[in-house]
């Protein structure tokens, strides 16, 4: 059986899927717009909406484009093998040359980005980024990403010489653990990135932590990120695990919503905790996780599968690079249709938390903020949102809010 030929017209297929989505995504840019979000752009920002978003569907097609020609040659001419060759002929180090050329290249892609950042953003009043900025969070995000496919890798391989067949499950328990430390070290993690300062006391604090302690949350604190930093846009979100919460609040929300505005969220936010979305997420989690130790068990079987791409033996890194570039990608928009389904229920839900609060007007409100301030698709292709939408589109979360609220009053 010819693996490498297998390998490359999947990875066509792959790449024809997200083509078909950017061109979907840019199209649906001349939709209407819903009467209920009319407000939120007015002529001149939307004609600026759609012109940012024609320019960053573009750069997209474009990175996309390149992302695949460049993965094509690598795979076609053997150059993984050829510079693991390079490194000593122990299976770490065999597995380490593959990912570190896998982060080399992922590298070579950065002018894409700079692009979007320093060009894009910044022509749209979005950037705040300075060069200095952006190239150390290139550099720490490369490390730090090395550093944990290179532990996924050795996990990998010391799973497979320990279990066996029973790499399925072993895999799948290690990487779910895996994504819950990363999830609780992430306030920590996003300390190399931004500085976080306590939130005053005042009028937000009190309501925020009397919104959260009503429910029985303890709130650990309430800080603020300088996201300013970096760009406009904002957002806020929980961290930290069970009921010892963490409230991150962007500086730039706190800039430009009202205290009921951002309880209005954080009481969303508090909504998949009271409907424990968090632990479905977690199932949803494994379930992805067991489906990767199913590919991970077939994948390092044999080393014939290795061998049309230049390797004489299993190669633990390319098996990586194989099981999420090739097989996982193959079959993600099916798990994604289920996944971003369900979230898509828990967000209604989190939203009619929000209602139940006294919260549903300023939520509305908040709600078109966040999609003002973050230039977000007011009337996205139905087709898009099934496939790739973890969120309802703001029209519809707007009527469902409007439609619980009415039932709450009568």
């Amino acid at each position: 059986m010819n693996y490498k030929a297998i390998a490359m017209i999947v990875m066509f297929v792959v790449y024809l899927y997200k083509l078909l989505l950017n061109v979907i995504q840019w199209r649906s840019a001349g939709n209407p717009i819903p009467d209920n979000v009319a407000d939120v752009y007015d002529g001149e920002t939307y004609r600026k909406w759609r012109a940012y978003h024609a320019e960053k569907r573009r750069l997209a097609i474009m990175q996309s484009t390149a992302s695949f020609v460049m993965d094509i040659l690598l795979i076609l001419f053997n150059v993984f093998a050829a510079f693991a060759g390079l490194f000593p002929r122990t299976a770490f180090m065999q597995m380490f040359g593959v990912l570190l050329l896998s982060s080399i290249t992922s590298v070579l892609l950065l002018p894409f980005l700079y692009y979007d950042t320093m060009v894009i953003e910044e022509k749209y009043g979005f950037n705040r980024s300075t060069q200095k900025t952006f190239w150390m969070d290139q550099l720490k995000s490369f490390l730090i990403e090395l550093a944990i496919i290179v532990a996924i890798g050795s996990l990998l391989m010391n799973i497979h010489r320990a279990l066996g067949n029973w790499l399925i499950l072993g895999f799948a328990a290690v990487m779910t653990l895996l994504v819950l430390c990363i999830t609780f070290l992430y306030p920590v993690l996003s300390k190399v990135f931004n500085k976080f300062t306590p939130l005053e006391d005042g009028e937000l604090k009190e309501k925020l932590t009397s919104l959260l302690e009503k429910h029985g949350y303890r709130v650990r604190a309430i800080q603020i990120m300088d996201a300013s930093k970096r760009s406009t846009k904002s957002n806020a979100y929980f961290s930290g695990f069970g009921k010892m919460k963490t409230i991150v609040l962007y500086d730039t929300l706190v800039q430009a919503m009202t205290p009921d505005e951002i309880c209005a969220v954080f009481a969303h936010e508090m909504g998949h905790g009271l409907h424990k979305d968090t632990l479905k997420n977690q199932i949803l989690s494994f379930l992805q996780m067991l489906i990767l130790g199913v590919l991970a068990c077939l994948t390092v079987q044999s080393a014939d599968i290795f061998i049309p791409f230049g390797f004489d033996a299993v190669n633990y890194g390319f098996a990586i690079m194989l099981i999420v570039g090739v097989e996982f990608a193959l079959i993600a928009p099916l798990f994604g249709l289920l996944v971003n389904a369900f979230s898509r229920r828990a967000e209604y839900r989190a939203d009619a938390q929000a209602v139940e609060e006294g919260y549903g007007e300023a939520l509305v409100s908040a709600l078109k903020k966040l999609a003002k301030e973050n230039f977000s698709d007011l009337s996205p292709d139905p087709m898009l949102v099934k496939l790739e939408y973890s969120h309802p589109p703001l029209s519809q979360r707007i009527a469902a809010i409007e439609k619980h609220q009415s039932r709450r009053q009568a």
